[in-house]
C-alpha cells in the first residue's frame, strides 16, 4: 500500500467513519421509532424484537468472515460492496410494504454493514502507519460512535416526528453513497500479506449458533416452550460443534485457543454483559415513554439525552483512563454505574418520577460510557500483533451479540408480563423482571473487570501469547481447509 500525504490519509478518516455513523446511528435512532412502526405495520413485542435483532444478529454472525475476506480479496473492495448494500437495503427498508418485509431488508442491510465497520478499522490501520498518528485516528473513530449515541434519538426523534420513521433510512442514502464515491477515488487498495482461510464449516455453526438461540428466547412467549425447543436443541449442537471442529482446523474462525487467555475471556463477557444491557435498557426505555407515558418521537428522543450525553463525555474519558492506568478502574465505575441505574428501575420504579428517570438515565449513559474502551483494550491485552486483529473482530462479535441477546431476553419476558393485560397498567410491573436482568448485568461488569484484569489474569495472557506465537513457527497439524 502506498504512503498517503496527510491530507489524503485524513481523508480516508474522514470516509471510515462516514460508514461508521450511519451503521451506528442507524440502532440508536430506529428505537424511537419502534411505536410508530408498531402502529403503522401492527407488529407484536417479538415483531418490534425482530426489527432490531435481524440486524445485529446478521451483524454479529458475519463480522469476522467479512474482516477475513477483506484482508484476503481487498479491503476497498469488501468496503465498496458494503456500502452498496447497505444503501440498497436501507432503500428497501424505507420502502417496507409490511413487518416481514422489513426485517428482511434489515437483514441485507446488516450484510453490507458487516463488511463496513471491521474493514473500516482495518483501512484506518493500515493508513496510519505512525503509531501516534494511528492511535489519535482510532481516537476520532471512537467519538464517532460517542456522537451516534448522542444524536441517534433525537435525529431519529425529529425525523420520525416530522416526516415519519422511513425517513430514518433515508439519511442513510445520500451519506452511503458520497461515502461510496469518495471510496473509490481516494481510498487505495490493500490486502493482508498472508490472509487467513475461508472456515466455511465454522462459519455455519455460528450463524446456527446465533439465530437459532435468538429465535428460541424471541419466540418462546408467543409459540411456548414446547415450539422453540427444537432451536435450543440446534443452538446445543452447533455450540458442540464449534467446540470440536475449530480446534482441529490450521486457521479456525475462531481461535478457541485464545480463551485460555483469563483478559480475552473476560473482554468477551463483558462485552456480552454490556451490550445486553445497552439493548435492553433502549428497548424498555422508547417503549415506556411513548407508549406508556405517552411522549412522542421527538419527545421521547430528547428525554434520550441525560444518558446520550454522559456517554459522548465519559468515552473519550475512559479511553484516557485505560491508557494511564489500565483498563480495571474504567469497568469497575462502568459496572457500579449500570448497576445502581439498573437497581433504580427494578427497586424503585424509577421511571414513574422524572427526577428518578433522570437520575438513572444519566447513570447508565456515565456506566455505558466507561465501558467500550477497555473492551478492546482487554480483549487485546498480550495477545501478538498479528492476532490482535482477529481478536478485536472477536470483541466485536461480542457486542453485537449481546445487544442481540438483551433485546431478544428483555422483549421476551416484557412480552411474558404484558400478554392478555392493559399495555399502559401492566408496562411498569411487567417490566421490573427486566430491569433485575439488567443489573445482573451490571454486576457480572464489574465483577469481571475487577477479577480478569488482575497480575494474575495477565500471566495467563501472556502464557496464551507464548503458545500463540510457538503455533506461528510450527508447521500446523490438525483438518485441512
Amino acid at each position: 500500500m502506498p504512503e498517503l500525504s496527510h491530507r489524503r490519509r485524513l481523508l480516508v478518516l474522514a470516509i471510515c467513519c462516514m460508514s461508521l455513523l450511519i451503521v451506528s446511528i442507524d440502532v440508536t435512532a430506529l428505537n424511537v421509532a419502534l411505536p410508530d412502526m408498531q402502529r403503522e405495520l401492527h407488529a407484536s413485542t417479538s415483531g418490534l424484537q425482530w426489527t432490531i435483532d435481524a440486524y445485529t444478529l446478521v451483524l454479529a454472525s458475519l463480522l469476522m468472515l467479512a474482516g477475513s475476506t477483506a484482508d484476503r480479496i481487498g479491503r476497498k473492495r469488501v468496503f465498496m460492496t458494503g456500502l452498496v448494500l447497505f444503501v440498497v437495503g436501507s432503500l428497501l427498508c424505507s420502502l417496507a410494504p409490511n413487518l416481514d418485509s422489513l426485517i428482511v431488508f434489515r437483514m441485507i442491510q446488516a450484510v453490507g454493514g458487516s463488511m463496513l465497520n471491521p474493514v473500516a478499522m482495518s483501512i484506518i490501520t493500515n493508513t496510519f502507519t505512525d503509531p501516534r498518528e494511528r492511535a489519535r485516528a482510532i481516537g476520532v473513530w471512537g467519538a464517532v460512535v460517542g456522537i451516534s449515541m448522542a444524536a441517534g434519538p433525537l435525529a431519529g426523534g425529529l425525523l420520525v416526528e416530522s416526516v415519519g420513521w422511513r425517513s430514518i433510512f433515508w439519511v442513510n442514502l445520500p451519506v452511503g453513497l458520497t461515502a461510496l464515491l469518495l471510496t473509490l477515488r481516494f481510498v487505495p487498495e490493500s490486502r493482508a500479506p498472508k490472509a487467513r482461510r475461508p472456515d466455511p464449516v465454522g462459519q455455519l455453526l455460528v450463524i446456527a449458533l446465533f439465530g437459532s438461540l435468538t429465535y428460541a428466547i424471541i419466540e418462546a412467549p408467543d409459540s411456548g416452550v414446547a415450539a422453540v425447543l427444537p432451536f435450543a436443541v440446534v443452538a446445543a449442537a452447533a455450540l458442540g460443534g464449534l467446540l470440536w471442529y475449530e480446534p482441529r482446523r490450521d486457521e479456525p474462525l475462531i481461535d478457541l485457543r485464545f480463551f485460555r487467555s483469563v483478559p480475552f475471556s473476560g473482554a468477551t463477557a463483558i462485552a456480552i454483559a454490556a451490550f445486553a444491557s445497552l439493548g435492553g435498557f433502549l428497548f424498555l426505555s422508547t417503549l415506556y415513554l411513548q407508549n406508556v407515558r405517552g411522549y412522542d418521537a421527538l419527545h421521547a428522543g430528547l428525554w434520550m439525552l441525560p444518558m446520550a450525553v454522559p456517554m459522548f463525555l465519559c468515552a473519550p474519558l475512559s479511553g484516557r483512563l485505560v491508557g494511564s492506568r489500565g483498563p480495571r478502574l474504567s469497568l469497575v465505575v462502568a459496572g457500579v454505574a449500570m448497576t445502581v441505574s439498573a437497581v433504580l428501575f427494578a427497586a424503585f420504579d424509577a421511571e414513574t418520577s422524572n427526577t428518578t428517570l433522570f437520575l438513572g438515565y444519566v447513570l447508565f449513559g456515565v456506566g455505558f460510557g466507561f465501558v467500550n474502551a477497555p473492551i478492546t483494550n482487554t480483549a487485546v491485552s498480550g495477545m501478538p500483533r498479528a492476532q490482535a486483529g482477529v481478536a478485536a473482530a472477536v470483541a466485536s462479535t461480542s457486542r453485537q451479540l449481546g445487544q442481540t441477546l438483551g433485546v431478544a431476553v428483555i422483549g421476551a419476558v416484557l412480552a411474558s408480563g404484558v400478554e392478555g393485560s392493559s399495555y399502559r397498567a401492566a408496562f411498569v410491573s411487567a417490566s421490573v423482571p427486566g430491569w433485575w436482568i439488567l443489573v445482573a448485568c451490571g454486576v457480572a461488569v464489574f465483577t469481571l473487570g475487577a477479577v480478569t484484569t488482575g497480575r494474575w489474569a495477565r500471566g495467563t495472557a501472556e502464557r496464551t501469547a507464548e503458545t500463540l506465537q510457538s503455533a506461528e513457527v510450527r508447521q500446523p497439524t490438525g483438518v485441512s481447509a
